[in-house]
């Protein structure tokens, strides 16, 4: 491919390129956190303006509106639940701005995929964060063996506002209090959420064309799977690749003949494979079973106490949890016990409708489309990661996927339109007098 293909072709394109590739000069600033709400609003406004103005003309798809209703019914049920909780205008006002900064932020994301931005883009960007990551990784591993102090300082960017001081610090790296042994999340609050981000570069590497950049996706993917030593991550990561694998050889004959012989000896020794699978399952929450007690936890007192005191519309915000939790929010660390807690059973289904549809609707697309392929695996990377985190608070992280899974959903948009006008034509054609 000509490397020109990569130079930012308009301003949207130039924004989206440097806001991703600039993640660790804005991780240095503290500024993360505030860079993803800044650049969807403005891009979302100056989309309104083009269309409101300028006459310009956006195909939108079913699964992007889907994320747009979902999104907004996520803000109807946070200010029913404040005012059935009877938390306050300053706590409905607050928590209104983190909807604009979270759940907002999923819906406005895919919605930008009508823009003219090539996913190109995005896939070299991507690989260039990956880059930046193996640079510096020595930095980060010296600053451990010379005990340096884990977190150099809190930006005062933070006095906007945020979930916490860990958003807007610039950490070297931080001890596993469990095993006492090295993690690093680099540019995110935590160490899974950087597992998440290695993921997400790693599906940008995979579609890269130019070898070089593509093994600096790759490289630095990987690492950052590794040193989050996220449970989570390893195992979105061997999806990923199983994936990509099916897709590229679910074509072959080989596959199915393959295939044939394995399953019967799964058949044979099954019991087995699952004894074995089950000691796996223990051994990795073994590994570090204070964070799986803690989360358990947590998601039997948010269950308990959703069912019992807010079913339909939830507690409005997330609280302390007690001492046998270490004081963790309830409702942290799952995004689905989360909403149940936070927003009810309408928050839960106002997430996993569009979630639903978006993957569903790339189902048929992703076995001959690239661009499909890749947001189907992001968008069921998240679906994964639903069970371990909380997907709005690390919207702000992974915004760069949820511009692809709008690029692909207009891409079969227009595929359809295509294949209606063309089955139109022949239908016209054939009911023509010979």
């Amino acid at each position: 491919m000509d490397t020109q293909t990569y130079h930012a072709a308009n301003s949207d394109e130039k924004l989206v390129y440097r806001a991703i590739t600039w993640t660790y000069g804005f991780w240095l600033l503290g500024a993360m956190y505030l860079v993803a709400p800044v650049i969807g609003w403005v891009l979302l406004l100056r989309m309104l303006k083009r269309y409101t103005f300028d006459g310009a003309h956006y195909r939108i798809s079913m699964a992007q509106k889907a994320w747009l209703q979902g999104m907004f019914i996520m803000l109807l049920v946070l200010i029913i639940g404040h005012l059935e909780q009877a938390l306050g205008i300053p706590k409905l006002i607050k928590s209104s701005i983190g909807w604009a900064k979270g759940w907002a932020l999923i819906a406005i994301f895919p919605l930008l995929g009508a823009l003219d931005i090539r996913p190109s883009i995005i896939y070299r960007a991507l690989c260039v964060v990956g880059k930046h990551t193996l640079m510096l990784l020595p930095l980060f591993v010296i600053a451990w063996l010379i005990k340096l102090p884990s977190t150099l300082y809190v930006s005062p960017l933070s006095i906007v506002g945020g979930p916490g001081p860990e958003f807007f610090s610039v950490s070297l790296y931080e001890i596993d209090p469990g095993s006492g042994t090295p993690r690093w999340r680099l540019f995110t609050p935590w160490a899974p959420a950087l597992g998440l981000m290695g993921n997400l570069v790693s599906l940008g590497a995979l579609q890269e064309l130019t070898p070089k950049f593509r093994r600096y996706g790759l490289g630095g993917g990987l690492v950052m799977i590794l040193i989050s030593q996220s449970r989570l991550a390893i195992i979105c990561y061997l999806f990923i690749l199983g994936f990509f694998a099916l897709i590229r050889w679910h074509r072959s004959p080989w596959l199915y003949l393959l295939a044939s012989p394995v399953t019967l000896l799964g058949g044979m020794v099954g019991t087995q494979v699952i004894e074995s699978i089950d000691n796996t399952i223990h051994a990795v929450k073994a590994a570090r079973a204070g964070s799986t007690r803690v989360r358990q936890e947590l998601a039997n007192i948010a269950l308990e106490r959703w069912a019992n005191e807010a079913v339909l519309w939830g507690h409005g915000i997330v609280e302390r949890g007690p001492h046998l939790v270490e004081y963790m929010p309830i409702g942290s660390h799952h995004t689905w016990y989360g909403l149940l807690f936070v927003k009810g059973i309408i928050g839960a289904i106002a997430l996993a409708l569009p979630l639903g549809i978006g993957i569903l609707s790339l189902l048929r697309p992703a076995l001959n489309s690239p661009l499909c392929a890749t947001a189907l695996a992001f968008l069921s990377m998240l679906l994964l990661y639903t069970f371990g985190e909380n997907l709005e608070i690390l919207a702000y992280l992974f915004w760069p996927g949820l511009i692809l899974v709008g690029l692909a959903h207009k891409q079969t948009a227009q595929d359809d339109q295509i294949g209606s006008q063309i089955a139109a034509a022949e239908s016209a054609t054939a009911s023509q007098p010979i």
